[in-house]
């Protein structure tokens, strides 16, 4: 059989390792068409904005990778693969801002975990991307605004909003996202893209600077679901540097592709959150209901695949314990602990941070509310039972109807069109109808996928929550529909270049 012609716009895992192993394609090869996009689409064209640093060594590593392969065989499941890395992870050879100028020369000279772990299964790290600065929104003083590659007048959702742009137009193969409240499913469905956030202790945050560390996560963003699945399969497990990660002893199956069945829907059993989870959805907008019927059609398609849709679910007292959740009680402390490791950093404490002139002013401010708050006030007990009966709400509902997931739009309103003033407002820019802070809450993992795209071309995301280390659960659902359905579509505005 005559092998396929490798095409780049939309590789995967798979197809680029078959054309490495054929020798129909370099390590230096596939750096330099990815390389080549990036310098097309990203400072200009569309001018997603989504790379803060490339790589200055990528094609060094692209040769070592050819050389290794050529005498000893691919180093694991990623040999030769270009990925981003949210700038908000550390990195010994190139500069981690945070999305913040202040921080703009700042090399930490050091590895976080998953960076040390996706190198040692062969992955090239070709970039670091553009984030909400300090993880929060799209917006950051050391590179200004990333936008939404469907239409790059409307935002890309946050705070990894560089990493979701920047796979959704094929700048590289899979990419690292971080999620507190979202930042990994958001980027995901306003991307159509595949976003999982772990359970919190599956995956290292060594070498990440932390915002509240009872929620923050690292995770994967790929543009296929077993991409997802091979890119967890490097990066989670156990890390002494992260005591947390001691949870997952046990838990972490040989391999998540294992799950991946196009049957994977047949006598699953989908319970569906109707209700909406943010306080600023206006259920009579025309986008709401664009966006609900496409979740109808995709629920429709499950249950043609053979899923049982328990609709309806309801969770007493929903949106009063997910609003009641919040709070920042941990990162002062959390923060400070950070950047005292660091002699070369340029602030050290939140404090210091808060009354720079370079970082954006609703970032200051946001950021101030933390200042003098501990995780031994009374605030932070309150809401810690808050949360933990938001947990055993989730797991009754779940148990009481036998369902396997539950399911829902991360969004449910178009991604809002980036105001003039991003820059400089005072408030941040809040993206109404947002469904994604639900899981941050209970520490539990949620997958986004695609669902497909309204009458304006903006794309539409399909989350599923599971219970704790269900990560193969959620794999087989999302899977199973993406076969049947396959809904991601790249962007229009960053089409292929000659010769990919």
């Amino acid at each position: 059989m005559t092998q396929e012609r490798f095409r780049l716009l939309e590789a995967t895992i798979d197809s680029a390792q078959a054309a490495l192993k054929a020798g129909d394609l370099s390590c230096r090869e596939l750096t330099e068409l990815y390389i080549n996009r990036i310098k097309a689409y990203d400072k200009q064209g569309p001018n997603l904005n989504s790379i803060q640093t490339l790589n200055p060594n990528a094609f060094e590593e692209a040769d070592r990778l050819d050389a290794e392969l050529l005498a000893s065989g691919p180093r694991g499941p990623l040999h030769g693969m270009p990925v981003v890395v949210k700038d908000q992870v550390e990195t010994n050879d190139m500069p981690t801002t945070y999305g913040s100028a202040v921080f703009k020369d700042f090399v930490s000279h050091r590895n976080a975990t998953i960076v040390d772990k996706m190198k040692a299964a062969g992955a090239l790290i070709l970039a670091k991307t553009t984030m909400g600065e300090f993880a929060a929104a799209y917006a950051g003083s050391a590179f200004g605004v990333c936008r939404n590659a469907y239409d790059p007048t409307r935002d890309a959702s946050g705070s990894s909003s560089g990493t979701g742009s920047s796979l959704a137009a094929n700048f590289a193969m899979v990419g690292i996202g971080e999620d507190t409240l979202g930042s990994i499913r958001g980027p995901a469905a306003r991307g159509s893209l595949v976003g999982l956030r772990p359970t919190l202790p599956l995956v290292s945050r060594f070498g990440m600077m932390p915002a509240t560390p009872s929620r923050d996560t690292l995770g994967p963003l790929a543009r296929t679901v077993r991409d997802t699945a091979i890119l967890l399969d490097v990066i989670a497990g156990y890390d002494p540097n992260d005591p947390v990660t001691a949870a997952c002893v046990g838990r972490v199956p040989a391999s998540y592709t294992s799950f991946l069945d196009p049957n994977g829907l047949r006598g699953k059993r989908i319970g569906v959150i109707r209700e909406p989870m943010a306080a600023d959805t206006k259920t009579d907008a025309a986008d709401f209901k664009a966006i609900r019927a496409i979740i109808d059609r995709a629920l429709a398609d499950m249950q043609a695949q053979g899923a049982e849709i328990v609709d309806d679910i309801q969770i007493p007292g929903l949106l009063d314990l997910i609003q009641r959740s919040g709070g920042t009680f941990e990162a002062e402390a959390a923060m400070d602990e950070y950047l005292a490791a660091f002699p070369n950093a340029p602030v050290k404490s939140l404090q210091e941070l808060i009354i720079r002139p370079e970082v954006l002013a609703f970032r200051r401010i946001r950021l101030m509310e933390g200042v003098g708050r501990t995780v031994n006030d009374i605030g932070h007990l309150h809401q810690m039972l808050v949360r933990e009966d938001l947990r055993r709400a989730v797991l009754k509902v779940m148990a009481d109807h036998r369902v396997d997931v539950l399911a829902y739009s991360s969004f449910d309103h178009d991604p809002i069109r980036i105001p003039d003033d991003v820059m400089t407002r005072k408030e941040q820019v809040s993206q109404p109808g947002n469904n994604r802070q639900l899981t941050p809450a209970i520490a539990f993992p949620a997958i986004a996928v695609p669902a497909g795209f309204t009458p304006d071309g903006l794309s539409v995301g399909l989350e599923l929550t599971g219970r704790p280390f269900d990560e193969g659960v959620l794999f087989a659902i999302a899977y199973a529909y993406e076969q049947a359905t396959q809904q991601r579509k790249p962007p229009s505005t960053t089409p292929a270049l000659s010769g990919e």
